[in-house]
């Protein structure tokens, strides 16, 4: 483990009232909602569709659902699967797994059955809180990976009940409505069923500090299930990051949070979920981000902190704009996981009177690792500068024991609490992505003299595309299936609307007619629907290297080149 001490040049650029450092965290996540419930018992912790959930009751929700779920055999240290959408029992589920010592594993509940079955094949989860949109998806996996205890989740249950009611009306829209929502299902154990317990005692021991509490996925550049083991210390850090970054929003003094990015993502796990019940807020759950939806809650409850992407901060603005409903009273939104362009910025901040500030994190990281500062100094096309406690470097990645001279481009070390310390059960993927202590985010940056960081290239050839991650190795391996595709390279090309969109080059078996839309209707069968190839080109040969693999970054260069008059 390397004890060299970086120079912070950053830490001169904080803005005023944010540490250097933070004291060394203790306890464990499920102290975050306990604290709250005890110092904020009847103020509003979570909010859906209207019907609100103090911080008293989801407290005891949690004992109570810990105690069904100890009932049927989770212990400290199994995994538990959630696949659920944005919704209060999310929240109540994820506590609850972490109040038994147990790990939760989180999932993308769109994900094909192809996609979530390699998930479970490399975790091995026996225990699962699913949406009961997606049970028959689970029931279906081979016996290998069947699960023991099958929790079912209605989440219109938690609706209030006019908006049921409404639901269960003999209208086609309402019918459509249920369905996106809710389905019909047998073999399982009922959400409710859970809750009946009677609360665990509080005498049951919590997990330490340095216990895991979550595999987090991420993509890699292979496109196979890589879950990074993140621990209590690793989450709790980065949500006391997070809290000293905004020091104007104050714990308990009326802070809401809007839960618009999904939860089982990192950025909005991290910021919706550990950061907003640590600051005792109001937490307004959406099952999928609806701007109608947003700006009623606006109206009644404006955000004080509002994590999002780009694409959502633009149609939010457009839906005002046309609506004529007011933003004000939104004081900080960060944006993460793409480019923030600088002409979406000025109107949003003129429209909301708050900051629009950019920032960077990885799953591995908690996610967050810096951000613009809240202030005017913030420097646009920047990712800003590494929270308190946060260490950087800059190296040659040919050497990464090499930094490099001061403003020159190399690649991002990183070193802090909320980094974490490896893959599940991999351990030979981890020691690739260290070098003596420090992680290799594969992100090539250069740092300015006043610490402001800038991403100018990426090693990993991931595709990042409305704010997730895309493995071109996956959607390539899913084009090659096709029995008139030969060979394929994937890229992502710019995009005004998603950062980027997963773009496809593909040579043919010399087959006539063929018809492009089939082969994008063939890989909608395989791949979520964000990771299908937006357009897909036919040429004759694809660039490669001595030993045969395919250049991607030319690949792109002549996508690019083909496609700037279009």
């Amino acid at each position: 483990m390397s004890t060299f001490q970086p120079p912070r040049p950053w830490v001169a650029s904080y803005a005023a009232g944010v540490p250097e450092d933070l004291s060394p965290v203790s306890g464990s996540l499920i102290d975050i909602v306990a604290a709250s419930a005890r110092d904020y018992p009847d103020a509003p912790a979570l909010q859906f569709f209207g019907r609100e959930t103090t911080y008293a009751e989801l407290q005891q929700a949690i004992e109570r659902a810990a105690a069904g779920l100890r009932d049927r055999g989770v212990r400290a240290g199994d995994p538990v699967a959630i696949v659920l959408p944005n919704c209060p029992q999310h929240i109540i589920a994820f506590y609850a797994v972490l109040r038994l010592g147990a790990v939760v594993v989180e999932h993308n509940p769109l994900y094909t059955p192809r996609e979530l079955r390699k998930q479970f094949e490399d975790h091995g989860a026996k225990h699962a809180i699913v949406w009961n949109k997606v049970v028959a998806t689970v029931q279906e996996f081979p016996a290998d990976l069947a699960v023991s205890t099958l929790i079912s989740v209605d989440v219109t249950r938690s609706m209030p009940f006019l908006t049921r009611f409404a639901l269960r009306l003999p209208v086609a829209k309402a019918r459509e409505s249920r369905a996106a929502l809710t389905e019909k299902v047998r073999g399982t154990v009922p959400w409710e069923t859970l809750l009946a317990s009677d609360p665990l005692p509080s005498a049951h021991p919590s997990p330490a500090t340095d216990d895991l509490a979550i595999i987090q996925y991420t993509s890699g550049t292979t496109g196979t299930p890589k879950g990074a083991a993140l621990t209590h210390r690793n989450l709790l850090a980065n949500a006391a990051q997070a809290q000293a970054w905004v020091p104007s929003i104050q714990r308990g003094k009326g802070c809401v949070v809007y839960a618009v990015l999904p939860m089982f993502h990192a950025y909005g796990l991290t910021l919706c979920l550990t950061f907003a019940m640590s600051m005792g807020a109001r937490l307004v759950l959406f099952p999928k981000f609806d701007p109608d939806l947003v700006l009623d809650v606006m109206k009644k409850h404006p955000a004080t902190f509002l994590p999002l992407v780009p694409p959502i901060a633009d149609r939010l603005l457009a839906a005002a704009t046309q609506k004529g409903v007011s933003l004000a009273g939104v004081e900080v939104a960060i944006s993460g996981a793409m480019a923030l362009p600088h002409e979406l910025v000025v109107p949003f901040e003129a429209a909301t009177h708050g900051f629009l500030v950019e920032g960077y994190g990885l799953s591995e990281c908690s996610p967050v690792l810096m951000a613009n500062p809240v202030a005017d100094n913030r420097v646009p096309g920047t990712v800003g500068l590494p929270l308190p406690g946060t260490e950087c470097r800059v190296v040659d990645p040919e050497n990464p024991s090499a930094d490099v001279p001061a403003g020159s481009a190399g690649e991002l070390l990183v070193r802090g609490p909320q980094v974490f310390a490896g893959y599940y059960g991999k351990p030979e993927e981890t020691d690739a992505v260290f070098v003596d202590g420090w992680f290799r985010t594969g992100d090539i940056v250069t740092v300015d003299d006043a610490g402001f960081i800038r991403i100018v290239d990426r090693i990993k050839e991931l595709i990042i595309t409305g704010g997730f991650n895309v493995a071109p190795t996956e959607v390539e391996n899913a084009l090659r299936q096709h029995p008139q595709v030969v060979d394929a390279a994937v890229v992502g090309l710019p995009s005004d609307h998603s950062g980027e969109e997963v773009v496809a080059a593909i040579v043919i078996d010399g087959a006539a007619d063929l018809d492009v839309e089939a082969i994008r209707e063939f890989a909608r069968t395989i791949l979520t629907p964000y990771k299908v190839p937006r357009r897909i080109f036919v040429v004759d040969e694809l660039p490669k290297s001595l030993i045969g693999k395919v250049l991607r970054r030319q690949v792109k260069e002549k996508l690019l080149a083909l496609t700037s008059g279009s």
